[in-house]
């Protein structure tokens, strides 16, 4: 829901994060794995106005560790308030325009940002689930979404669009209801996981997991598992980001001295930087949640959903229109790995247009205010309405 803000006129202005509790009993949500699990609650929040035949729908997927927050402020009282993570593609004018599109971004499954996750209250014992959490899929968290739109009228969306863990939803939304989408754009991303990917991964898992404090997921209430969460977003960092980003932002230079300590305090920038971003990630997330959302990440393969697809949700007869984004110095997802995606699409008779933009700033690039990919997107969007 978007309300009047005093803004500037290219933002959508004060937005309220709403919610959605569907899968009571007895008519639970069915997981991949075969577990029955609700209640369920989405946080989602919407931009723009939806057509009257509800045709301008556009669903934006966020990536692992973000939000339904994806454009916009809470508050008009405070100066220096951070907008949304991507509000400089949702908006009037913008890549996503929101005089055009409605726009739907919605927390994913087993995040905690607002939506159900492993930090939520279990109805039947009150407390945090933790780890008796189900293990959620990507597929799950797209039933999620499915679900929101159901309650919100939407069958059909005339776009799925986001970034990383995002794009793989984009995917999974194309395998599991193509003839719901128009187009998608997934940017960023991978059909499947690499052996790579997966160990960064389970580093992070273990991280947490040794930290004495997780207690076996048991943690709410007492002492959080702050030092492993901090190393685990620390691992993750450098991966989002480039050789030629670390160099030109840190090089070896040093943190407010001269010459080194000859200890084990953060002599160099890039350590120091380090440490900062594991604390602000601690201040923020669950770290049960990110042991969930990695693990859905590292059991997401488009590939076997494709050959899993029953008839009807065949992709060779529901025709989408594609536009797959990759960038040069995305070492996480690399550009060979959006280019078997281009191949495999095309197999199966799909539009597919491709894209790989040069930037130096890693996986993390589409992230940031870039007027290319901005046009890129708004070009494909107007181009198939």
């Amino acid at each position: 829901m978007t309300l009047e803000t005093s803004h500037s006129r290219s933002s959508v202005g004060i937005v309220e994060k709403q919610y959605y509790t569907f899968a009571h009993p007895p008519e639970l949500l069915v997981l991949e794995n075969g577990a029955e699990f609700g209640p369920v609650t989405i946080a989602y929040e919407t931009y723009g106005t939806l057509a009257e035949d509800k045709s301008n729908a556009i669903l934006v997927a966020h990536a692992f560790s973000g939000d339904s927050h994806v454009a916009g402020y809470y508050r008009d009282d405070i100066e220096d308030e951070k907008p949304g993570w991507w509000d400089s593609m949702v908006g009037p004018g913008k890549g996503i325009d929101t005089d055009k599109y409605f726009v739907i971004c919605a927390n994913i499954l087993g995040s905690c940002m607002g939506s159900t996750g492993p930090g939520s209250p279990n109805p039947e014992t009150s407390d945090p689930y933790g780890l008796d959490f189900p293990m959620v899929t990507i597929g799950d968290m797209v039933n999620a979404q499915k679900a929101l739109l159901d309650s919100l009228g939407i069958e059909r969306i005339h776009a799925v669009v986001g970034g990383s863990i995002g794009g793989m939803q984009v995917l999974q939304w194309c395998v599991r209801f193509p003839e719901m989408v128009r187009c998608a754009i997934p940017i960023a991303t991978t059909m499947r996981h690499s052996a790579l990917a997966i160990a960064f991964n389970e580093i992070a898992r273990q991280s947490i997991m040794a930290d004495p404090n997780w207690n076996n997921g048991n943690y709410y209430g007492g002492s959080r598992p702050d030092m492993g969460l901090a190393v685990a977003r620390m691992v993750g960092h450098v991966t989002y980001l480039s050789d030629e980003a670390m160099r030109r932002k840190f090089g070896r230079r040093l943190q407010d001295k001269e010459t080194f300590s000859f200890g084990f305090n953060a002599d160099f920038q890039v350590e120091s930087y380090l440490r900062h971003q594991g604390i602000k990630f601690v201040n923020r997330f669950d770290a049960n949640s990110l042991l969930y959302i990695t693990k859905a990440a590292d059991y997401f393969d488009v590939v076997e959903s494709m050959n899993k697809s029953g008839p009807a949700n065949d992709t060779r007869q529901n025709k989408i229109k594609y536009l797959i984004v990759s960038y040069t110095s995305d070492w996480l997802y690399p550009t060979y790995q959006a280019k078997e995606l281009v191949k495999t699409l095309k197999r199966t008779g799909q539009d597919v247009s491709f894209c790989e933009i040069e930037a130096d700033c890693g996986h993390d690039a589409f992230l940031i205010p870039d007027d290319r990919l901005s046009k890129l997107i708004g070009g494909f969007l107007n181009g198939t309405a």
